[in-house]
């Protein structure tokens, strides 16, 4: 019985078997076509991952848009009309949180542009510069 029939238990047969002489030849065309199916794999899970961080990218930036919405809304209840003191503290309180939506806001932008330029890194090989 061959070391390749012991490993897997059959004799006879040498399906499914590894011969020990591919095994110790790792300069062989064999190894090379592993490489590549290797590397196609990794290509392979490099685009997906990519295209899961393109996702969250585009979640993010539908973030902007909730967030240019809730701008709109509270410019949509200012009320502009009401002179009394409370009236100004209301919009005093409301010029915080607008302030505080555009930084969140901008903060949003930078975030989506940082995250699409991580999705470009990851879908690119590795190995390859990006």
């Amino acid at each position: 019985m061959s070391t390749s029939a012991a490993r897997t238990g059959r004799t006879g047969s040498t399906a499914g078997t590894v011969s020990t002489a591919s095994t110790a030849n790792f300069g062989s065309t064999a190894g090379t076509a592993s490489e590549g199916a290797v590397m196609a794999t990794d290509a392979v899970a490099c685009a997906s991952r990519g295209h899961e961080v393109q996702q969250l990218a585009a979640r993010t930036a539908a973030c902007v848009d909730h967030v240019d919405a809730a701008l709109a809304r509270l410019v949509s209840v200012e009320l502009q009309s009401w002179q009394s003191p409370a009236g100004r503290a209301y919009r005093t309180s409301l010029s915080f949180q607008a302030a505080s939506l555009r930084r969140s806001r901008a903060a949003l932008q930078e975030a989506v542009a940082v995250v699409l330029r991580h999705a470009q890194n990851v879908m690119m090989p590795p190995g390859r510069p990006g």
